[in-house]
This record gives C-alpha cells, sequence and structure tokens, in this order.
C-alpha cells in the first residue's frame, strides 16, 4: 500500500478502503498470466529495448547466420527457397514513354545497362544477378547495401549510363565513428537532427579481407545517403537495421543438424557387428586370428567350452518424425511451407495449393516491400537521373516517364483451371489484362509488341471454299435431265 493510499485511509476510512478495493480490482481484472513472474515463465526474457538496441549481437547473429548458411543443409535450403522464389529468373524492368510514344529505342538502351553486367562495378553480374545476391545477403544478414558508382562515359566508352552499382555486405560499416560534425552516427549510419539517414560511413574493403589489406589500417568514406540503397526488411516503428531471417529459427536449426549428426553417428555403429568370444572352462580365451577372417557363409571352429556372443548395435527409433516435426517449425519460422523443403508425403492437390496460397502472399509482400520497393525502384531512380544527365550530350532516346517492374512468374499447379479464371476474371471487368499478365510474370509491352510482330509474320489465310449447300454451289443435274449417252456411258441401258 502506497504512502498516498495510507494517507486517505487514515483520514477518511470509507473513501479509502472503496480505493483500495477498486484497485485491487483494476488489478485482477488487468492481469495477464504471460506477464506474471512465475514457474511457468522461469527464463522468459523481455527487454524494454528499441529495435535497433542489438549492438553487438547483431554482427554475432550475421556470423552465425553465415556458417550455418555454409554448413547446414536447412539453413541453406530455406535461403535458396526464399532467394528462388523472390527473385527467380530475375524482376525484370520495362519502360512507360510520354504520351505512349514508341518506347523500342529506350527499352534497348535499358537492356544495354542494365541487362548486362555493364550495372555490375565488378563487371560480373547482370541485374538478375544482383537481384539475387541482394536476396540472399537480405536473408543471410539481415541487410545489404548497394552503393552506387558514378563513372565517366569520356573514360568508360563501353557503359551507355554513367554509373554503376557495388552491393556491400554491411560489414563494410565502419563501427568506430560516434559523430559527425553534430550528427550522431550510430553503427556507421550517420543520423541527422529529425533522425533521418544523411550519409553511411563504409570501408572501401571488407573488414575480413585480410589478404587484400594493403595498409595497416582501414579508412573509410563518408557517403552521402542518396548514393546509397540499404535494403533490409524492418518488423518494428523506427527499425533502421535488418536481423538474418534465421534468428527466430537459429537454435532450432543448430540443435536439430546436431541430432541428424548424432543419428548419422548411430547408424554407423548399428552398421558394425562385432563377436566376443568368452573364455572356455579351462581359462583359455581366443586369440582372435581365426575370427578375423570371418566372411559371409563361414563356419567357425571354436574350442571347447567357448561361446561366442554377437553384439546389439543400438537402434534407430523416431528418426524421421522427429526430423519432420523439426523441419516443420523451421519451414513456419521463416514463412515458408514444410513441403518446400523437399518433402512431398502426403501432399495432394488440395492440401498443396491451400500451401502454396499462404506462401505466394509471404513472397508478394517480399517481392513489392523489399526487392521492387527499396532495390528496383532505387535503381531505377538512378537510371533516370543519369540518362536525363547525358541525354542531350550523348544523343541517348527520350527519357522514360517511369521504370515498371515485373515480377518473375509463379508456377501454376494446374495451368488449365488457373487460366480459364484468368480469362473469367478479365472478362468481368474485375481485372485489367495489363495487370494479370504482370501477376503472371509477363510484360505487357513486350506481348503486344511480339503479337504484332507474329500477326505480320503469319501468311494471309486463303478464302474458305463456299459450302456445298450454299447460295454459290454449283447446280447438280438431275437424274431425270441426262441424255441417253450419258446413261451409257455411266453404264445405264
Amino acid at each position: 500500500m502506497r504512502w498516498l493510499d495510507r494517507a486517505i485511509l487514515s483520514l477518511a476510512p470509507q473513501a479509502g478502503l472503496a480505493r483500495i478495493r477498486a484497485k485491487a480490482r483494476a488489478q485482477v481484472l488487468m492481469n495477464y498470466d504471460a506477464a506474471s513472474k512465475g514457474r511457468r515463465t522461469y527464463g522468459w526474457k523481455a527487454p524494454a529495448t528499441a529495435a535497433d538496441a542489438a549492438g553487438a549481437s547483431r554482427a554475432q547473429l550475421r556470423q552465425l547466420s553465415r556458417d550455418m548458411i555454409r554448413n547446414r543443409s536447412l539453413a541453406a535450403r530455406g535461403q535458396a527457397v526464399v532467394t528462388g522464389n523472390v527473385v527467380g529468373t530475375g524482376i525484370m524492368p520495362s519502360v512507360r514513354m510520354e504520351d505512349d510514344a514508341d518506347g523500342t529505342a529506350a527499352m534497348d538502351l535499358l537492356r544495354a545497362h542494365l541487362l548486362t553486367p555493364a550495372i555490375d562495378a565488378y563487371g560480373i553480374h547482370a541485374l538478375p544477378g544482383l537481384q539475387w545476391q541482394v536476396m540472399n545477403a537480405v536473408f543471410s544478414d539481415g541487410e545489404v547495401l548497394v552503393r552506387r558508382r558514378a563513372r565517366n562515359l569520356n573514360l568508360d566508352p563501353d557503359l551507355v549510363l554513367p554509373f554503376q552499382i557495388q552491393v556491400m555486405e554491411a560489414d563494410h560499416l565502419d563501427l568506430s565513428i560516434t559523430s559527425h560534425g553534430r550528427n550522431e552516427v550510430i553503427e556507421g549510419i550517420e543520423y541527422g537532427p529529425t533522425g533521418r539517414v544523411e550519409a553511411y560511413h563504409l570501408f572501401d574493403q571488407h573488414p575480413g579481407a585480410t589478404h587484400r589489406i594493403t595498409s595497416g589500417r582501414f579508412q573509410s568514406t563518408r557517403v552521402l545517403a542518396r548514393q546509397i540503397l540499404h535494403i533490409r526488411r524492418t518488423e518494428r516503428p523506427g527499425q533502421m537495421r535488418g536481423v538474418p531471417w534465421l534468428a527466430p529459427v537459429m537454435m532450432t536449426v543448430g540443435e536439430l543438424s546436431d541430432y541428424q549428426e548424432s543419428q548419422i553417428l548411430k547408424q554407423r555403429i548399428a552398421s558394425l557387428l562385432a563377436f566376443f568370444v568368452e573364455a572356455s572352462a579351462d581359462g583359455e580365451v581366443y586369440a582372435g586370428t581365426e575370427i578375423e577372417r570371418l566372411e559371409p557363409g563361414a563356419v567357425i571352429g571354436l574350442k571347447e567350452g567357448q561361446k561366442v556372443t554377437p553384439s546389439e548395435p543400438p537402434a534407430v527409433d523416431g528418426y524421421a518424425d522427429f526430423m519432420r516435426e523439426g523441419v516443420r517449425s523451421i519451414a513456419t519460422g521463416l514463412g515458408l511451407t514444410y513441403e518446400s523443403f523437399g518433402d512431398l508425403t502426403g501432399v495432394n492437390f488440395s492440401s498443396g495449393r491451400m500451401g502454396r496460397i499462404e506462401m505466394d502472399r509471404f513472397i508478394q509482400v517480399w517481392q513489392q516491400q523489399i526487392m521492387i520497393g527499396q532495390f528496383c525502384q532505387g535503381i531505377g531512380r538512378w537510371t533516370l537521373g543519369a540518362w536525363q544527365m547525358v541525354r542531350a550530350s550523348h544523343g541517348l532516346p527520350p527519357v522514360p516517364r517511369a521504370l515498371e517492374w515485373t515480377a518473375p512468374r509463379r508456377p501454376m499447379i494446374d495451368p488449365g483451371k488457373e487460366i480459364e479464371a484468368a480469362v473469367k476474371e478479365i472478362e468481368a471487368g474485375l481485372n485489367s489484362r495489363q495487370r494479370k499478365q504482370r501477376e503472371m510474370g509477363l510484360d505487357p509491352d513486350v506481348i503486344a509488341r511480339e503479337r504484332a510482330e507474329d500477326a505480320a509474320r503469319d501468311p494471309a489465310p486463303s478464302p474458305a471454299p463456299p459450302p456445298a449447300n450454299g447460295p454459290n454451289a454449283p447446280a447438280i443435274p438431275d437424274a431425270s435431265d441426262t441424255t441417253d449417252e450419258e446413261d451409257t456411258a455411266n453404264g445405264g441401258v
């Protein structure tokens, strides 16, 4: 009881008692078992920390996640399923021109820069390959940085636009800097007075690349935020950093992998069959020279009184059920289906489709909010800005009004039924043909152009012959009109 309650109780007992009773009732009404402290909640941790208060543990989680993906098949499979479904063969760009002008030349330029290794600062991957790297890093590290590298077209004549991009892991952030002027720097990210990111402090070399270090210390560079794309999945208000996607299931992945290894060792022991020879009545033991040559079907003679006892290898029971439930727990934590990890036992069309519907929803969210919303649209802004800057000086085609991005086609479970449903949806006015084509991973402009090309390439169909009983059909002579000579020629008499 607080001092105020005691004072009110001493001065006005009835009012004080009513106050105490009301507080007791409120405490009972607002009680949550999960928030209580006791045996059932022992060991539960509920720190009141901000979304980005992970600090040093973020780096540890990142390193553990990478190691699990390198050495544990379940973690590698989870990353492959996520990236394979989100990126697939690539999220492709298309142009939208002003006043619906012809965008053929603009699309050719876009392909020459984005869909070739010219876009990569290392000259290795085209845009789909970089998308694959970005999504892999978002899964394993929780975040990834993409830096715009300005280029001079006079010095790089092979480029059509004056920029390239460099994909950088979060390890490039300089954690030693705490301020820049009046701005605060937290884990290498510089924040302005309003909390907006103004710059990133980055190492040119990866801190772990010791074989490439040419100087005794690292030097970080302050890079303005408009030159950086910070790709990550944020789940809490105010969250600026990402965490590895394996974090909620990391303990399960590690323990399940350890269990699997122990079961494999147990099976190896179980496959070994040993024999133990007891001593005879006179105390003589078996030397082991003959039994070492034991072969299938062999008959081994023993001395009188000696007895052979085979070993009893340990049995492996419940392995499949335990692994199945463990993998199902990992898949649930990652937002994937259990079947996507390779086990289709007991799956029929209905159950497979229901699981795919739920997983496809997550895939669409990751495509729109992470890959398209953060990465592709950022690349689009850089592309249009660089295009506008050098268009006049280098004779480039008109700058598109916007770039649109089409995610890869989702595999159909029943193409006949799904295509029929899409056609009915368009005919009923519930969807447009262009939007439906994009949902299927197709570019409407490419389809329209190719259909026109097909129509121009195919020869004009020849006119169909008139029907046998139509108005223009030739007259059939009546048998009564034939002459005697025609009857004779046809075999008549």
